[in-house]
């Protein structure tokens, strides 16, 4: 973006400058946010010609990302940051607080460092639900309940997740991509976790003492996604110290959590009361199961295999 000084400046030392200046000044005061501001300030002529500078600079950036194209793209003075219009010592400055997609780029990063099983798969970087076979009727359920859940999904609200089973290669991950990508574009950081590969994963950080830190990154993303849930080996620990815990933290700070499985909430709860070393734990796997339940709309997902 041109600065603000050169371009004042240029337009100082070119033909007609009163009439540019003054054609800039009502564009300026024609932002609704700058009519809001100098009326909740309540601030003369004199005090708004002083102003024009921040004005302008403030009225020519992009606000809530609408004229970037990406956050690579983005056209303000600071990238990553948008412009807030202030009083500080009776004159008007600007404060800049990072916009919605540097926030959401920076939670994205803060999550990778801690969880290695956070992934986007390659086929599903662009999904939309729009792109989803819609060939019966459990397809069309499942992508409606997607799509409310989406549209109903506001930071600090109650918004029930979705536990989508059904077979293999349905398109159940596909759907937590257009899901993702869905949210992305509300500015929403949303995490997926692969759960074979986070139960390995949990299981070698006991060597470097990292399992605290990957808990508390996957127990505070503000959507978490866990795909494929029962394919793993389970095991007590995993089940109840750290599956658990995710989710009790979840349920009692009203945190969504989505999943995806091969097997419906019955199946689910047998394989969780089996543990890999062959016990028999129906009230510890009824007790996750409870916890699953009041999270999540069970939502069944069918269809022909689509890897095949």
């Amino acid at each position: 973006m041109k600065k603000i000084n050169e371009a004042l400046g240029n337009m100082k030392t070119s033909p007609g400058f009163n009439e540019q200046y003054e054609q800039t000044k009502q564009e300026v005061l024609a932002d609704k946010t700058v009519q809001a501001f100098i009326k909740k300030q309540q601030l003369g002529e004199k005090e708004v010609t002083r102003a024009m500078v921040k004005l302008y600079e403030y009225v020519s950036q992009s606000h809530r990302c609408e004229r970037c194209p990406s956050l690579d793209g983005c056209i303000n003075v600071m990238d990553g940051f948008e412009p807030e219009l202030v009083m500080r010592y009776q004159a008007v400055e600007l404060d800049y607080k990072r916009c919605p997609r540097k926030v959401r780029d920076d939670e994205m990063k803060h999550l990778r460092r801690h969880v290695k099983s956070l992934y986007m798969p390659g086929d599903v970087l662009k999904a939309t639900f729009a792109q989803v076979e819609l060939d019966n009727r459990s397809r069309l359920s499942a992508v409606s309940a997607a799509k409310d859940f989406v549209d109903g999904y506001e930071p600090g609200g109650t918004t029930k997740g979705l536990y989508i089973h059904g077979k293999f290669g349905v398109g159940k991950s596909f759907l937590f991509g257009a899901i993702a990508n869905e949210l992305a574009e509300k500015h929403i950081a949303s995490m997926i976790v692969y759960f074979p590969e986070f139960v390995r994963e949990m299981k070698q950080s006991l060597n470097d003492q990292s399992t605290g830190a990957k808990v508390e990154a996957v127990k505070s993303a503000p959507v978490l996604m866990i795909d494929d849930i029962g394919a793993e080996t389970m095991s007590s620990w995993i089940r109840d110290d750290i599956l658990g815990t995710i989710l009790q933290h979840r349920m009692l700070e009203g945190l969504p959590v989505l999943f995806t499985s091969n097997f419906n909430y019955d199946e689910l709860e047998h394989h969780l009361t089996h543990s890999q070393r062959g016990e028999s734990e129906a009230l510890k796997a009824a007790r996750i199961m409870e916890r699953i339940k009041f999270l999540t709309v069970p939502v069944e997902m069918a269809g022909v295999n689509r890897r095949q």
